[in-house]
């Protein structure tokens, strides 16, 4: 949050204290936004609508450690659903082919992470880490609620060459909800990023595939 979220945050607490008849003070406030003010207003709203309907403790007046809590825990459910989703693709897919998924965070994160060849490459002592470090950058996103720029596909070895050399390419895998991958692609930036210049230093010993261009 910012500055400019303030007063409808100092309502949403207020609001809160009213409902267990707890009245907030300023200076409880103070406390309220400090302690949360890094996190995105909405995904506020929603772990404080959580834990009031939480049938085993919603009937307290919640701390700010609730609502961390709260927030984490849903981060944390969908860090390992797109984890799973990626560690899949790995093994089914490869480094060869380009991939799309319908998640732009995946994007985001395998991008700082490397890239999608960088990541095919680890071998199975690396995987815990590699899982571990995704799930904290992508909870990291997802508990702010922002999807910083991000590239439209994560480039395989076959389209790296290809594209180096001036050939056509093939369009990407899809992964998950096809119309959600073309989504994630549409709204990508075109611009270079670290993850896809990495890619491109690594598709030296990459075998040569000359394809046609089809519809994606």
């Amino acid at each position: 949050m910012n500055k400019t979220d303030f007063d409808d945050f100092n309502q949403v607490i207020s609001a809160v204290g009213e409902l267990y008849g707890k009245p907030v003070g300023e200076f409880a406030i103070s406390l309220w936004w400090n302690a949360l003010s890094g996190y995105d207003l909405k995904a506020v709203q929603e772990a404080l609508s959580r834990h009031v309907r939480n049938p085993d403790n919603g009937q307290f007046m919640p701390k700010p450690a609730d609502v961390v809590r709260m927030m984490q825990g849903s981060t944390q459910d969908s860090a390992l659903s797109a984890w799973a989703k990626v560690d899949r693709a790995v093994r089914a897919i490869g480094p060869y082919e380009s991939v799309a998924f319908d998640d732009p965070l995946i994007h985001c994160v395998l991008n700082e992470m490397g890239g999608w060849i960088q990541l095919c490459q680890k071998d199975n002592e690396e995987w815990p880490f590699v899982a571990k470090e995704f799930e904290n950058r992508y909870r990291g996103y997802k508990a702010r609620n922002v999807t910083p720029e991000y590239p439209p596909k994560l480039i395989g070895m076959y389209e790296a060459h290809n594209a180096k050399e001036g050939f056509k390419v093939a369009p990407p895998m899809l992964i998950g909800n096809s119309e959600q991958a073309k989504l994630t692609m549409r709204h990508g930036s075109t611009m270079p990023t670290l993850g896809m210049v990495r890619a491109s230093e690594l598709i030296d010993n990459a075998p040569p595939r000359l394809v046609d261009a089809v519809a994606a």
